[in-house]
């Protein structure tokens, strides 16, 4: 089983939205609430303006994850904003770090300072991988209400580039 990173063409929206749609429906552990069409995963995560980069992992030629480097605008200037998705059943190990050694060349190119990510409380996995990939919480935001109205704090961490 071999693990290829490259950047997204638009016949990854299909699967990749199966994938982030899983983990949405699971719960628990992404901001996102609704879930993508693969129209609009391509426009707001994979190529869409505010995306500063994307990779897709593949495995044995399959779409399983990907991870991006987005702009937001409550970002100082230099920062880009991470957002990770990998497939969850089955998982696919080192996925998540084939992923980041891709948009950790791509912002070091781009030559962002600071990446960010914003994760919830309750991500237990989310915050494991981000730490082991270097990052470290900075900020806190409180009791941010899902959907239902349950509140949920968003932790915010930074890694260098």
């Amino acid at each position: 089983m071999s693990l290829q990173v490259r950047p997204p063409v638009e016949t990854d929206a299909e699967p990749l939205c199966d994938v982030i749609n899983a983990i949405i429906a699971a719960g628990g552990t992404t901001a996102n609430e609704t879930p993508f069409t693969p129209a609009r995963l391509w426009d707001l995560s994979l190529a869409g303006p505010d995306v500063l980069c994307c990779h897709v992992v593949t495995r044995d030629g399959e779409p399983v994850g990907f991870q991006g480097l987005y702009r937001n605008t409550d970002l100082p200037q230099g920062w880009g904003d991470i957002g990770s998705f990998t497939r969850q059943v089955p998982r696919v190990p080192g996925a998540g770090r084939a992923l980041f050694a891709a948009t950790m060349a791509r912002a070091q190119a781009l030559r962002l300072e600071t990446m960010n990510a914003t994760i919830r409380a309750d991500n237990v996995p989310g915050l494991a991988y981000y730490t082991k990939m270097g990052f470290r919480e900075y900020d806190v935001i409180r009791a941010v209400p899902l959907a239902d109205g349950t509140p949920v704090d968003r932790i915010k961490h930074k890694r260098a580039v």
